[in-house]
């Protein structure tokens, strides 16, 4: 079957934008299509927009007003819930060419960005200065900073510094209608009239497109110190982490891998973490008392029988990013990763929940954990079966025990990741009726004619 672009939307679009900001090729569509779900429309979207200046963010937005047509907004695709998902004859308006680091301002610990500055380059720029930019997802190579601000995005340091929210000081945004709003402040402080800031911030997409940022920076810590224990059991790993709570200490990290997990990262790394036990703790300190704080952290951890050891330098930098970008893909699988998290105190009732789901199921599981702020990624898995096109039914049932599981204890369906398409038909379950109705009406407020319509607030599927 052929696929027929929409020739009148990219038309209109070419006479408001630069001829080279508008493209049409269908190869080039498909691969801005999605993000790392896959997640394809079933026909191609109308028109890829790439601006370079806020103004043509505003004429895009203006003509996809005046036209009806839907938009979605693209950063780096590193996302894993769906929200960068193209909609047929729609408009993908990628920011990968606002991708200027404006200021780093080192008396005020402050950056100004916009939205496709890459998270590691912002973080090496403000290196430069003594500073660090703090939110560091797994993705931070290829992840971009208005991605971030899009899903609110967390990483490793959220235990001491918190997600992307925790960063944002301002933020200058493209409505609907090509209206541009400031929000915020530049100073670290400011409390004048409602958190417009806090309210874009994990949007994703459904109310405006950001197209600068004022971000808090961090002074790079004097001092880091790296401890990693491997353990015998979850539940000794569990134990730990509760007395790491428990101890008065703050970590800048505290990550918890189990034993598939371990295997997986072996399997694409070339390690040997799981020959040292079936669960690996990774905890850093850092600050001027860091090594203080280490050896509290190696008595409390070692009281429960999770003996821990300080590693340094190259070994250290090594336990880090195998724990960032050690796994690898399953090719031979189907796989389904979750983003859940859980009040601390029940991290470990989440864990056991998790392996009995897999369990019940016959699913082979895999769980990494920020476990300093109850964050999950769960993975359940299934060896695919000759002439299976897709995956089973017994994932997406597992998926959805997995879910109610988190919010039976008290968690949240997604702690870093989003909601995007994937996690709609859950929105109502942990939101309630009425706090999701009042949700689409504040986007109704800022979108009116639905533009920003491929979003968890949409209530039609596509």
């Amino acid at each position: 079957m052929t696929l027929v672009i929409d020739t009148d939307v990219a038309a209109e679009l070419r006479t408001h934008l630069p001829a080279d900001a508008v493209d049409t090729d269908p190869t080039v569509l498909a691969a801005y299509a999605t993000d790392w779900t896959r997640i394809t429309p079933a026909f191609p979207a109308a028109a890829l927009v790439r601006p370079s200046t806020v103004e043509e963010v505003q004429a895009t937005l203006r003509v996809a007003s005046a036209l009806g047509v839907p938009v979605v907004v693209r950063g780096a695709g590193s996302g894993l819930a769906g929200g960068a998902a193209a909609i047929a004859g729609g408009i993908v308006l990628s920011t990968e060419r606002l991708n200027r680091i404006i200021e780093i301002n080192p008396g005020d610990e402050i950056a100004v960005v916009q939205p496709g500055v890459i998270t590691a380059d912002l973080d090496r720029a403000a290196g430069g200065f003594g500073l660090r930019y703090a939110p560091d997802p797994a993705s931070s190579e290829l992840s971009s900073i208005g991605g971030n601000i899009a899903t609110n995005a967390g990483g490793l340091r959220c235990a001491k510094y918190g997600v992307t929210r925790e960063s944002v000081l301002a933020l200058d945004v493209v409505l609907a209608d090509g209206t541009l709003l400031s929000v915020g402040h530049r100073s670290i402080k400011g409390v004048t009239g409602l958190d417009l800031v806090g309210l874009f911030v994990g949007s994703e997409g459904a109310l405006g497109v950001v197209v600068g940022a004022t971000l808090r920076l961090r002074a790079i810590p004097v001092q880091t110190e790296t401890l990693v224990a491997f353990t015998d059991s979850l539940a000794i790993a569990g134990a730990a982490v509760e007395a790491i709570v428990l101890s008065g200490v703050q970590p800048s990290i505290v990550e918890l891998l189990d034993e598939a997990t371990l295997h997986n990262i072996d399997a694409h790394s070339g390690s040997d973490l799981a020959s040292h036990g079936r669960a690996l703790l990774l905890i850093q300190t850092d600050g001027y008392g860091a090594d203080r704080e280490a050896q509290r952290l190696l008595e409390v951890t070692a009281s429960v029988g999770a003996h821990a050891r300080r590693v340094e330098g190259a070994e250290a930098a090594r336990f880090v990013e195998l724990r960032r970008s050690g796994r690898g893909p399953q090719p031979d699988s189907w796989v389904i990763g979750e983003d859940v998290a859980v009040p601390r105190s029940r991290l470990v009732e989440m864990i056991v929940a998790i392996e009995a789901i897999g369990a019940k199921h016959g699913l082979l599981v895999s769980t990494v954990a920020h476990a300093g702020d109850g964050n999950l990624h769960p993975g359940l898995s299934i060896e695919k079966q000759p002439g299976e096109t897709a995956p089973p039914a017994v994932l997406e049932i597992a998926a959805d025990e997995l879910v109610r599981a988190a919010l039976a204890l008290g968690g949240t369906l997604t702690g870093e990741h989003g909601v995007g398409l994937v996690k709609r038909q859950w929105l109502a379950a942990e939101l309630g009726d009425e706090q999701l109705a009042l949700q689409r009406a504040v986007k109704q407020t800022f979108d009116p004619q639905n533009v920003f319509s491929q979003t968890f607030l949409t209530e039609q599927n596509f």
